[in-house]
């Protein structure tokens, strides 16, 4: 077990429903087992809070024992620097990690920061994208009919998602397929390529040219495959004319 310096500390529930009043399993039993594996002697010790007791282990409590219910409110637990005992036992608890969490104050900050540094280089990476890199964002990540959009609809819209997705969105930036999946869809709201027999066969659609491109397996996505199929020996050669086709 950790040792550190006495101060008060707040545990909160790591659920996002939290109820208004938790009790925390407190006493080992066999119906409900509160076991803490001792490296030192390699074996499994039962846990107890007792609060008038120094330790958190049953077998070194004497028959005096006067448990105590450990219980979460709106879902937090606040303790005193003089709560030694209960901090030891919430510390070794199997529930830390999993039901409860302590809080820290200055872990969460770090995260806060570390959060907001990645939206503002998200933003600013937004904000300097040209018309054809705003298109192929929309089109792709958004689902959005960029063609009846105005630029600053467009540009608006793409920043909003890089805020709050800015992760997802600085890694959709590095993404070498975004160019060749955003000419995918736009071939087909261009009527270039169209889907038949339940969406599993992808056709041309020229005045000229009906065949068929290929079948999509059972449970692939679409454009996924296209993507793959368009970067085989066969499919390089198909995507030269489809590039051509597309406005």
């Amino acid at each position: 077990m950790k040792k550190s310096q006495p101060k008060p500390r707040v545990y909160k529930l790591k659920s996002e429903k939290t109820p208004i009043s938790m009790m925390l399993n407190a006493t080992h039993s066999t119906s409900n087992p509160l076991l803490y594996f001792d490296e030192e002697t390699q074996t499994n010790r039962a846990l107890r809070f007792a609060k008038n007791q120094k330790s958190i282990f049953e077998d070194e409590q004497d028959d005096k024992a006067l448990m105590e219910p450990i219980i979460f409110e709106d879902g937090f637990l606040q303790t005193k620097r003089t709560d030694v005992v209960l901090q030891q036992f919430l510390d070794v608890h199997p529930g830390n990690g999993h039901i409860y969490e302590e809080v820290d104050l200055e872990k969460d900050a770090e995260k806060d920061l570390e959060y907001l540094n990645v939206e503002i280089q998200a933003l600013q990476a937004a904000a300097e994208l040209d018309i054809n890199h705003l298109e192929m964002i929309g089109r792709v990540f958004m689902g959005a009919r960029v063609e009846s959009m105005k630029t600053a609809e467009l540009k608006r819209d793409v920043l909003l998602f890089a805020r709050e997705n800015p992760e997802e969105f600085l890694d959709l930036l590095d993404d070498e397929n975004l160019q060749l999946e955003s000419l995918v869809l736009k071939s087909f709201e261009q009527n270039i390529l169209l889907y038949k027999k339940d969406k599993r066969d992808v056709h041309w659609n020229l005045p000229k040219n009906k065949k068929r491109i290929l079948t999509v397996p059972f449970g692939e996505d679409k454009t996924r495959v296209l993507i793959s199929f368009f970067q085989t020996d066969e499919g390089l050669e198909l995507l030269d004319v489809l590039e051509k086709k597309v406005k």
